[in-house]
């Protein structure tokens, strides 16, 4: 890895060594001992799931936050507020133009859980896996009137439009190295006339709750630390691509020079979160779900195998992974070789690039895996505390191998 730092390695490699057991049972843990003498250890225990819940929330009151509208657009302002609030001050907006061509319009999307003949499905699902077990159709929904709740359907009523689109970033500054730092990202748009709670407040949520831990005054970082929510991932990684055409030129040029502040650091990381909260497994034989949460749940961490930074971005993945053991409260972690369709893709080819969710998107998302993927029934009110810690678990495992790699510590 280009700059994968070699402190964290060995902890790195220990983790991988070994696979956690899969849990039978989720229930609340005790509240644990935390070592004082381990900063990483304090900041992974300010992560609470009754803030993490509250966050997902407040992103929900902007109903889908499609792209190209005004709740969309309002939901900028709010993260935007929040990050300040939090003071990760130094907030900053991408700002970019979405002008989609024509396309004609889409056939109404099949019911959902409804079932699949396996001659009709391909055999490799996108990002290089196959698929396998019992699948069920999925796709976008697009029909007002599968929307129950009139206020929410009136909410999302507004149709996107091309123009002008933005999102919203903050940095925390690092001491020794500002001109390096690790990129954590999700995206705060979606669709299907719902609320957009897993896909993908769940995941914007864990950015924020960190850019809130991080931007403590007494919390120093060597590197730098991006915070992103992305814009227009539903349309194909829009904001990402245009963060990405904008910023990368601009990598490690102090501005101005001689002034040790570095606009744009030199991008040594990834990391993306995208729908954290469902995990209950394959489909039944008659295409409907279990309504609880597997007992085998766990936290999907994935990089591109056929990415130009594979072995880098592999690294980065087991990183985690470990970091995962160590500071995760409920939940194992799974590595996996295919990411796809998430942020994170624009970066895999220019640096380690990887993404955490709760299953794997083109083999188990894909195949129907996720009932409430693009629905209307992807509402804050869905998901049981279970799905939510599931989600928290992937927040204490990226803020801990985060932290680790930008040389975190507190200040006394």
């Amino acid at each position: 890895m280009r700059r994968l730092h070699t402190a964290f390695l060995g902890f790195a490699l220990a983790g991988s060594a070994s696979v956690a057991a899969a849990q039978v049972q989720v229930l609340p843990t005790p509240p644990a001992v935390i070592d004082s003498t381990d900063p990483v250890a304090v900041l992974v225990s300010r992560l609470d799931l009754e803030r993490y819940k509250a966050t997902i929330k407040g992103l929900t009151q902007f109903g889908d936050r499609r792209q190209g509208t005004k709740r969309n657009r309002d939901a900028v302002d709010w993260i935007e507020a929040q990050l300040k609030s939090y003071g990760c001050t130094n907030t900053e907006r991408i700002t970019y133009e979405y002008n989609p061509p024509e396309f004609a319009p889409r056939p109404p999307a099949p019911a959902a859980g409804a079932p699949v003949p396996r001659r009709e499905l391909a055999t490799t699902a996108a990002g290089g896996g196959r698929a396998r077990g019992v699948r069920t159709r999925t796709g976008v929904n697009n029909d007002s009137l599968r929307q129950p709740d009139a206020r929410l359907r009136a909410l999302n009523a507004e149709p996107s439009t091309p123009g002008q689109r933005q999102e919203v970033y903050c940095t925390k500054v690092g001491t020794t190295r500002p001109d390096e730092m690790y990129i954590i990202g999700g995206h705060m748009d979606g669709i299907g006339w719902g609320e957009a709670a897993n896909d993908d407040a769940s995941g914007s949520a864990i950015v924020m709750e960190l850019a809130r831990i991080f931007s403590d005054p007494a919390v120093q970082t060597e590197r730098s630390i991006r915070f992103v929510l992305w814009n227009n991932e539903e349309t194909g990684l829009n904001g990402a691509r245009a963060y990405i055409e904008q910023r990368a030129k601009l990598q490690g040029i102090e501005e101005p020079k001689g002034s040790g502040k570095y606009p744009e650091p030199r991008w040594l990381g990834m990391i993306q979160h995208d729908m954290m909260l469902f995990d209950h497994g394959m489909p039944n034989p008659d295409g409907t779900m279990r309504k609880e949460q597997r007992p085998e749940a766990d936290v999907n961490i994935e990089f591109q195998s056929n990415s130009k930074m594979a072995k880098q971005s592999a690294e980065l993945a087991w990183l985690l992974h470990a970091a995962n053991a160590k500071y995760a409260t409920h939940y194992p972690a799974q590595v996996g070789p295919h990411m796809t369709n998430t942020d994170s893709g624009p970066f895999q080819d220019l640096i380690p690039a990887i993404s955490l969710r709760e299953n794997e998107r083109g083999t188990q998302v894909g195949s129907g895996w996720d009932p409430h993927w693009h629905q209307p029934t992807d509402l804050f009110k869905t998901f049981s505390d279970d799905d939510f810690r599931l989600g928290l678990n992937a927040a204490q495992t990226t803020l801990g191998g985060v932290a680790k790699l930008v040389g975190a510590v507190l200040k006394k």
